[in-house]
């Protein structure tokens, strides 16, 4: 096989700008031969910003019946992406998902099945996977820098969003069109390496969820959760869209000592006794581990987008390994679901969930969802995801 034949459905925000990565050579060895989009106006304006020698049509279905699309990525509404990119699978084409993975555990479990059974790759747009500093984060609490995980902070509040944002397309920001706020479509990324990065789910959760506190919409714009691991640690996730100037901060601390990512860099604690071992032996009362620091920078590059999309074509050729497993993408999905039922139903919740009960929430919410009117606007996303 030559170099990898992308089709791209949905040419909104993200869409656009990965069809414009492809174009100006940024992926070694894929090309895109065709994108879809239901709206006719997106499709007219992929080819006026985008010129190229794609094809473009206008159902997703006409897509993956072209023998000239080897491989998928999904960039439409996160309603969309579980349907989408189970019938990309069974065209027998490779899938790369946008995040969220879906909006429910439900129908992520059915990606998740046919992912399973299929013979192609399937993945999830994790492009802060690719992040040096979460790396060495992970890399650092995978060789037991901190000992065993204590504690977990991370407020991040640093993607302020205007109304203008939120009433730039029909769909967003309502549960009828995109199922959740901030959690489902800023978060997705920090709530997989949450996870990813300590290497913990959660078995318990309880949030507080604000629901158009800052904005004129009717979901979530402001997040406060609480959580509880199994190992005894406990972790706090604060989130918001409405914050200026906002804060990006990941801490985890552990009994042998201390993480902390913030401005674009990373500082190590270590102690020189674990923690654990000199609260059991020191005599002294007053006394605490000594214990070094270390500042680190970032070591390597941060590809991002299209960090993922080169690996994904290179995995395709059988050239590296497939970076993101798609099936992980449940895993954030099932946090950002818990902490929403845990407001809706004012209690903490046990993980896994039970997703018949989320979906039966989700519902009420959407008979009631309002709809939004006005032509849907392609917003510049350039920027807004580097560090984030």
């Amino acid at each position: 096989m030559g170099n990898v034949r992308f089709g791209i459905i949905g040419v909104g925000n993200m869409g656009s700008a990965h069809l414009n990565s492809f174009l100006s050579g940024k992926v070694t060895n894929g090309t895109v031969t065709a994108v879809a989009d239901t709206d006719p106006a997106k499709l007219a304006a992929v080819q006026k910003n985008n010129p190229g020698t794609y094809a473009c049509c206008a159902r997703a279905e006409d897509l993956l019946s072209r023998d000239d699309v080897d491989a998928v990525i999904v960039a439409t509404p996160h309603y969309l992406h579980p349907d989408l990119s189970v019938a990309a699978l069974d065209a027998g084409k490779h899938v790369i998902a946008e995040k969220p993975a879906g909006v429910y555990t439900k129908q992520v479990e059915k990606i998740n099945t046919a992912a399973a059974k299929s013979d192609k790759l399937y993945t999830v747009m994790f492009n802060q996977r690719t992040n040096p500093l979460y790396k060495k984060m992970r890399a650092l609490v995978m060789d037991g820098a901190v000992g065993e995980i204590k504690r977990i902070h991370w407020q991040i509040t640093d993607w302020y969003r205007s109304q203008s944002y939120y009433d730039s397309g029909s769909w967003r920001a309502t549960w009828a069109g995109e199922g959740g706020g901030v959690l489902f479509n800023q978060c997705p990324h920090q709530l997989d390496l949450l996870q990813w990065v300590t290497g913990m789910m959660p078995e318990r959760v309880r949030a507080f969820c604000r629901f158009g506190k800052w904005h004129d919409i009717e979901v979530e714009d402001d997040v406060t959760a609480y959580m509880e691991y199994g190992n005894g640690a406990t972790g706090v996730f604060i989130t918001g869209t409405a914050d200026t100037p906002g804060t990006n901060r990941f801490e985890i601390l552990g009994t042998g000592g201390k993480l902390v990512c913030e401005n674009n860099t990373l500082r190590v604690w270590r102690l020189e006794t674990d923690e654990r071992t000199f609260n059991a032996t020191y005599k002294g009362g007053f006394g605490e581990p000594k214990f070094t620091e270390e500042l680190l920078k970032p070591e390597g590059d941060n590809p991002q987008h299209v960090g993922i999309l080169n690996n994904f074509a290179n995995a395709i050729l059988g050239l590296e390994p497939l970076y993101v497993d798609g099936k992980e993408g449940i895993k954030s999905v099932e946090l950002m679901d818990s902490m929403l039922l845990s407001t809706w139903l004012d209690k903490a919740i046990e993980l896994p969930i039970d997703g018949d009960l989320y979906f039966a929430e989700l519902q009420k919410r959407i008979k009631t969802s309002r709809q939004k009117t006005g032509a849907s606007v392609v917003l510049d996303t350039a920027g807004t995801y580097g560090g984030k």
